[in-house]
């Protein structure tokens, strides 16, 4: 059974992972497609119509292979997680109905407005259509969010006679605490991704010498952006993170910063590896006091370690959750500092002759991708060993009819076809990169725009 546990967690963690690369684009470019619009509208401007039109069949391709990746995942809590279903689906029924059925068709429907074109339903509509779509695929990741923030912090539930949970409120389950700093968190890391990916396309028109006025539109808009939204991610929103799992979880905020025995005046480790057997980090290099006043803004307060708490309550996989975590903090500081660098040459008016600082940006397009991973590698391998925290253990939310052979041959099959659907993916965006925003009597027509 423990293999079978395993293997149904390895499928989960597959399935989730490949398909949460398209949403963390679509819903960062739903708001950068939001901005062009209104410079098009408000300014007149042809040039960010073409530009939204660009990003707009980039959006639908991804939001096509989101959809397609995203019908697994609904599927698997009534194949390979049912006891869980059965446990928790009259909480986790009500957001997940409410994503599509008012989110889903919200962010279809207008974005089939958009892939029409202006001719049809005229700029304003357009503009009306882009908002629209903005709000339906923030509001899916809000309602997605919402169900994981129950499953880390569960409000507003009752047990029922037969054991299973309900809900008793609502609104409290909208707007659980958890949600304060997990929904932004998680919304900006989106518009960080959608951000360097355009930086990272203006940086390849560029350094291609193709698209003059088109590359300097990304460029210009992916760098701010990115800026703005890595700085976001580090405070406040990473921050009151941080803080809020210490306070609600303090044993998962022990294994993110691998504090295996109680301390005041806690360190935070800059590097370090963690040695189950001897319980230590080896090689650490820590700056002292800092955990302790960064969480609560006192240098000598006290940290609890894993050490103040009952083995069967750590996490699973501490190393594994340790390297997240710190993978996560480690790129969300590169990105500050790339993006910053390439602010200062925006201001300068130079960015656009670096060609070193082009090819950063160029190469950085798939770090947002592994620093999103990571973050969600960090919140769900710390609420382990619970599926639903202090409630429902993972080990007991598994289909018991699901043999471990059986998970692990969907989880090989799934292994293959998203690596298809993956090949699929990047030729359709590459395609769309290379033929360009537009033919080359529009890029000459837009050379001066941006």
């Amino acid at each position: 059974m423990a293999s079978a546990v395993l293997y149904d967690r390895l499928q989960f963690a597959l399935t989730a992972t490949f398909h949460y690369l398209f949403p963390q684009l679509t819903m960062g470019l739903a708001l950068l497609l939001v901005y062009f619009k209104s410079r098009a509208l408000w300014g007149q401007d042809e040039h960010y119509n073409r530009v939204a039109r660009f990003w707009t069949r980039i959006f639908a391709i991804t939001f096509a292979f989101g959809v397609v990746t995203g019908i697994p995942l609904e599927f698997q809590f009534g194949t390979n997680w049912a006891r869980f279903a059965n446990y928790a689906g009259g909480v986790i029924g009500q957001t997940l109905g409410m994503e599509g059925l008012f989110a889903f068709f919200l962010e279809s429907s207008f974005l089939g407005i958009l892939l029409f074109g202006e001719e049809k339903f005229g700029p304003r509509a357009h503009w009306f259509a882009a908002l629209m779509l903005l709000i339906g695929s923030w509001l899916s990741g809000y309602f997605i969010i919402v169900t994981n923030a129950w499953m880390q912090h569960p409000v507003a539930y009752t047990v029922a006679a037969n054991g299973t949970l309900h809900v008793t409120s609502l609104w409290a389950l909208l707007t659980n605490e958890w949600l304060v700093w997990q929904y932004p968190h998680n919304m900006i890391a989106s518009v960080a991704t959608s951000a360097f990916v355009m930086a990272a396309v203006g940086a390849y028109y560029q350094l291609s010498g193709v698209h003059a006025a088109y590359a300097r539109t990304f460029l210009s808009t992916g760098v701010v952006a990115a800026a703005t939204a890595s700085l976001l991610l580090i405070f406040p929103t990473g921050h009151g993170a941080g803080r809020q799992v210490f306070a609600s979880q303090p044993v998962t905020g022990a294994a993110f910063e691998g504090v295996f025995h109680t301390e005041d005046g806690a360190g935070i480790v800059l590097v370090g590896q963690p040695n189950m057997e001897t319980l230590t980090i080896d090689n650490s290099l820590t700056v002292p006091w800092v955990l302790s006043l960064l969480v609560y803004q006192h240098a000598k307060a006290e940290v609890k370690g894993l050490d103040a708490f009952p083995r069967d309550t750590w996490p699973d996989n501490v190393p594994l959750l340790y390297y997240a975590y710190h993978v996560m903090i480690g790129l969300g500081t590169i990105f500050v500092a790339i993006t910053l660098a390439a602010l200062f040459m925006l201001w300068r008016r130079r960015l656009s002759q670096t060609t070193w600082l082009l090819w950063v940006l160029m190469l950085s397009a798939p770090f947002p991708y592994i620093a999103n991973t990571a973050g969600w590698m960090t919140a769900e391998l710390g609420r382990q060993p619970w599926l639903v925290y202090g409630l429902l253990r993972t080990s007991e939310g598994t289909s018991p009819l699901v043999s471990s052979g059986n998970a692990l041959f969907t989880l090989l099959g799934f292994l293959g076809l998203y690596a298809l659907l993956g090949l699929l993916f990047l030729f359709a965006v590459f395609h769309t990169i290379h033929k360009g925003p537009g033919d080359a009597e529009q890029s000459r027509q837009a050379g001066g725009a941006a």
